[in-house]
């Protein structure tokens, strides 16, 4: 679901929505951030990052080993940010599959097609990394959000470190996978402008684990780049994924995928400035 839906206008009848149809058009306006929740809920685990949130859609994030505040991570639990527009909530680190350490949420947004003047939003979506990477951008110290924002080459050096980073998505409607996968090939397939035999092997990998596959509403899908040219899918209907779907070898589809979301045109505007006002707060 990673582009957009389109349905009805409402009436004067109240009815349920029709089926999503999903289609891909130009950037949307951006929606900005508003204020973000903490919650805590009881797990099996203990992560060692603090996160500290400020009102009026400021993300701020703070690795702290030893965080001890009311809002910090206790032990058997983890603590959870709400992404505010959808309502989803996002661990603030989490692991995953084949990755060799607990990854950070770094910034959440989610996507939404504008019909009319009615807003639909599609899906939520976090950006998580592996900490090791933050120690590589010392260059970028002292940016502002703004213009981290508009920095490609910050950007393009997230996707070419060769740590674990992952994108967590969360549909916040139903949809089948053929669908799903028509609308992210919508998007991709642009971006690859002279496709190799091993970018059309790795776009036919990718296109099975969603044929023939119902999406629910909450299902996550993850998509970790565990190197600029390797990245594994995962998908789950019943929390956090316990093995992987597929692994996409190929560095033009891996790139494609990192530029749907972090390029000069986002699908999801929200997610990219919410992710540099993290850069930010972490580089200052």
């Amino acid at each position: 679901m990673l582009g957009t839906v389109a349905v009805q206008p409402p009436t004067s009848t109240w009815l349920p929505l029709p089926k999503p149809r999903i289609c891909f058009p130009g950037k949307l306006p951006n929606s900005g951030a508003s204020q973000y929740k903490i919650h805590t809920f009881s797990l099996l685990s203990t992560f060692p990052h603090h996160f500290s949130l400020q009102i009026k859609g400021r993300f701020h994030s703070r690795v702290s080993p030893n965080a001890s505040s009311s809002s910090s991570t206790s032990a058997g639990s983890a603590e959870f940010i709400e992404e505010p527009s959808t309502k989803v909530k996002f661990q603030t680190s989490l692991t995953l599959p084949e990755c060799s350490s607990p990854l950070s949420l770094l910034g959440t947004g989610y996507r939404e097609k504008v019909f009319a003047i009615i807003g639909v939003k599609v899906y939520a979506a976090g950006l998580y990394l592996n900490d090791s990477i933050f120690s590589k951008f010392n260059s970028w110290k002292g940016r502002s959000a703004a213009e981290i924002q508009e920095d490609s080459p910050l950007f393009d050096s997230i996707f070419q470190t060769p740590q674990e980073k992952a994108l967590q998505i969360v549909l916040v409607r139903d949809v089948d996978g053929k669908t799903f996968w028509d609308a992210l090939d919508e998007a991709v397939s642009p971006r690859i402008k002279a496709p190799t035999p091993v970018d059309e092997s790795a776009l036919s990998t990718f296109r099975s684990i969603f044929q023939g596959r119902s999406l629910r509403k909450g299902t996550f899908i993850f998509l970790t780049w565990m190197e600029p040219s390797k990245m594994l899918v995962c998908i789950s209907s019943d929390g956090l994924p316990s093995s992987v779907d597929a692994t996409i070898k190929s560095m033009n589809v891996t790139m494609a995928l990192f530029d749907v979301f972090f390029g000069n045109s986002p699908v999801s505007p929200s997610l990219k400035a919410s992710v540099a006002n993290g850069l930010a707060t972490i580089l200052n």
